[in-house]
């Protein structure tokens, strides 16, 4: 017998040996708990991921409706509970919040977020605690936040110039998407480095930079999007089939470079330092050295075992950036603003009645001799509702970061053994008959109602709930009102705007929006827009 005959053999003996030990580990699993949430009967080794249809959400939404609304799923060897009742969910994140404050490793994080060190994907614990801590105090507090307001209104006002350009005279047909999409990663390059690499006015002089940025992050979010069944089925990744691992790999490379020589920059031009969060950061270090080196440094050495760096690297702060700054806002808020944009005026544009009432709150609050500014917002109680009714419907996340518990619980009257996967399917409870009243129905006016915001699960809840949830609604507040005050709008044709969403891990649109826009008088009077 040949060697290749031999390996074959092999290759046949030891799959058959996986197949044998996780058909037990289902069998004696099954008989260890005995009271899981019910669900689908799961095959050997490869558990319901034949089940598993796009988009997820509605996926979930389908299961939950046969079986309950909380069920349990098996993705190959990981035991999954999904959860689509309020009830649950909150009696996750008040009885259980500790228990399921850790996160699910993946191979996107462990290539892409650090090996999974960054506050939205490294588990509970003193690492995390340090960066919830500076990202509650010096990144994302109120103060930094309203610090960043002249960005805001510098990059949506590039926004109307170039909405102007072609409807001064009449309605212009414009594409939203794109120019959504530049305003906001803009918007958070901008507050993270001073630089702005997106649209047709990005930095001419670093325009290579710019380009290679925006390449590598549109490949870096692909890869993220893949189901990686490695994840799943740990056994893959000693074949890497898909070919993700090799990719991560590079990509992050790539993107670490790029970081590198940002920070570089600011460190060398510490004379004539912006007001970025990465100039801050640095201030902070010269400023409390003690602190910002040491702590961070044992709380990245607790969890982090990649060869990236070496605690004595003079980049330290490297990680804690991307632990701060490249999830919680380059990943998380720019596909966020852009799609709760996007879906707010899709449904302003169906729904003209809403959008006139809007523009009536603008002219009563703000007048009409004036651009709308931030200190405006609290009081355009119509305005927020427009936003929280389209985040009820159109969640930037259907289905939240998945959690892990840490030790067994019980949810629903369910037992959920220690290092499950715990996962909220907020776009089903949104959209739930039995806690809103016509729930398929755009209607901004429910939130008139004392306690309605509070059945939102957009942002999450409890310790790992998103923290950059003000400034996300400050910033969509801000364009939308703007939008609304300076232009008229109607949709390409009589047919209602195409409200069907795209199979992404955030919800974004299917088609590209359109729509029709003409400047109003209060443009015109404005010169110094």
């Amino acid at each position: 017998m040949g060697v290749p005959s031999l390996l074959l053999l092999f290759s046949y003996f030891l799959l058959s040996l996986l197949f044998i030990l996780f058909s037990l580990k289902f069998l004696l699993g099954s008989r260890r708990v005995r009271n899981l949430p019910p669900g689908p009967s799961p095959l050997p080794i490869i558990g319901n991921l034949n089940l598993i249809e796009q988009p997820i959400h509605r996926f979930f939404q389908r299961t939950s409706e046969h079986y309950g609304k909380v069920i349990s799923l098996w993705f190959g060897s990981r035991l999954a509970v999904v959860i689509s009742s309020h009830s649950a969910f909150q009696e996750c994140f008040t009885k259980h919040d500790l228990a399921l404050a850790n996160r699910l490793p993946s191979l996107s994080g462990k290539y892409i977020f650090y090996d999974n060190t960054t506050v939205g994907s490294c588990s509970h614990g003193d690492h995390w605690r340090n960066l919830r801590r500076i990202t509650a105090l010096d990144v994302l507090s109120t103060q930094r936040v309203h610090s960043f307001s002249g960005i805001r209104s510098d990059e949506t006002r590039r926004l109307i110039h170039r909405l102007a350009r072609n409807s001064r005279k009449g309605f212009a047909r414009v594409e939203i998407t794109s120019m959504f999409n530049d305003l906001t990663y803009n918007n958070v390059m901008r507050m993270i480095s001073g630089k702005r690499f997106y649209g047709e006015e990005a930095d001419m002089k670093n325009a290579e930079e710019a380009r290679e940025f925006r390449e590598t992050v549109a490949e870096m979010l692909q890869l993220m999007g893949l189901a990686n069944k490695a994840d799943y089925l740990p056994f893959l990744r000693w074949f890497d089939f898909q070919n993700v691992e090799k990719r991560l790999k590079s990509i992050s490379k790539r993107y670490d470079a790029i970081l590198n020589k940002i920070i570089d920059e600011n460190r060398s031009n510490k004379d004539n330092r912006e007001n970025s969060m990465i100039d801050h950061l640095l201030k902070l270090q010269e400023t409390q050295p003690q602190y910002y080196t040491d702590q961070i440094i044992k709380g990245l050495a607790l969890v982090t075992k990649s060869s990236f760096y070496s605690p004595k690297d003079s980049l330290f702060h490297v990680l804690t950036l991307c632990a701060l700054v490249q999830q919680a806002m380059l990943f998380g808020g720019t596909d966020s603003s852009t799609g709760t944009l996007e879906w707010s005026l899709s449904n302003l544009l169906n729904k003209a009645e809403v959008m006139e009432k809007a523009r009536e709150e603008l002219k009563r609050v703000v007048g009409e001799d004036r651009l709308l500014n931030e200190t405006d917002l609290p009081k355009l109680c119509y305005l927020r509702k427009i936003i929280l009714e389209t985040l009820r419907l159109y969640p930037p996340a259907p289905v939240l970061i998945p959690h892990v518990t840490s030790e067994d619980i019980s949810v629903g009257g369910f037992d959920v053994p220690r290092d499950t996967a715990v996962i909220i399917n907020g776009w089903a409870m949104q959209r739930d008959p039995e806690i809103w009243d016509e729930a398929t129905c755009f209607k901004p006016e429910r939130f008139d109602v004392e306690g309605e915001e509070k059945k939102l699960v957009a942002f999450g809840m409890g310790r790992r709930a998103c923290p950059g949830e003000a400034m996300a609604m400050q910033s969509v507040s801000y364009t939308l009102g703007l939008l609304i005050q300076c232009f008229d709008w109607r949709r390409v044709n009589d047919e209602k705007v195409d409200m069907r969403e795209n199979n992404w891990i955030t919800l974004s649109r299917l088609i590209p929006l359109q729509a029709m826009c003409k400047t109003r008088p209060l443009y015109a009077q404005l010169s110094s827009i």
